[in-house]
């Protein structure tokens, strides 16, 4: 699907959507000289506050009443319903030389996995990129909230010692998982200060 650069703008040439973005973060909204209705967007792909308007048309709209917040500077993540507060825990935040990079992103997808695996019990992948990192472990680089497990509990909740992802205790992530629900959880904004 192409996008456009604004209501009413001209098409980018070779920008587009593909099957792998299946929620997207609506930004803003629009309208153009003839009266079109449209939809600012967030990309899942880089650079991090990369964004696009698409037909209102072309969209299904699915409000939800969950935010996150990861706070870089009290190494946090809060979960928030409709403004009040439902979770919070404390996160491994990226060191130095891979800093957790700020911005306002959404929850890519979601997918459990093996908790004893470094990982921890999920992985939830954001729209967010490392800056430092262009690819990382045969991956493109993307940031994700995920678990604890083997090595990665060497390093203490409260530290800044990742390679950019947030890691929670199972225990806190499967509570933010079970509350929004697993199948509700893509689309979720997702706010990092």
């Amino acid at each position: 699907m192409p996008l456009r650069v604004a209501p009413g703008g001209r098409e980018r040439r070779g920008s587009g959507l593909d099957g792998d973005a299946p929620w997207l973060l609506v930004l803003a909204t629009g309208a153009d000289r003839r009266g079109g209705c449209w939809v600012r967007v967030r990309l899942p792909g880089r650079p991090n506050d990369a964004a696009g308007w698409l037909p209102r048309s072309a969209v299904a709209l699915q409000p939800t009443p969950w935010r996150i917040e990861v706070s870089r500077a009290a190494r946090t993540i809060t979960l928030t319903r409709a403004g009040r507060r439902a979770a919070v825990a404390r996160v491994v935040i990226g060191k130095p030389s891979t800093r957790t990079p700020g911005g306002l992103f959404a929850v890519f997808n979601a997918w459990p996995n093996p908790p004893r695996d470094f990982s921890g019990t999920w992985i939830v992948a954001l729209t967010a990129h490392s800056r430092a990192l262009r690819r990382f472990d045969g991956g493109e680089g993307r940031i994700a909230i995920h678990g604890r497990g083997g090595a990665s509990l060497v390093d203490p909740l409260g530290s800044a010692r990742s390679h950019g992802c947030v890691r929670v205790a199972n225990g806190d992530l499967d509570r933010i998982v079970r509350t929004v629900g697993w199948a509700r959880l893509s689309g979720t904004p997702v706010r990092i200060r």
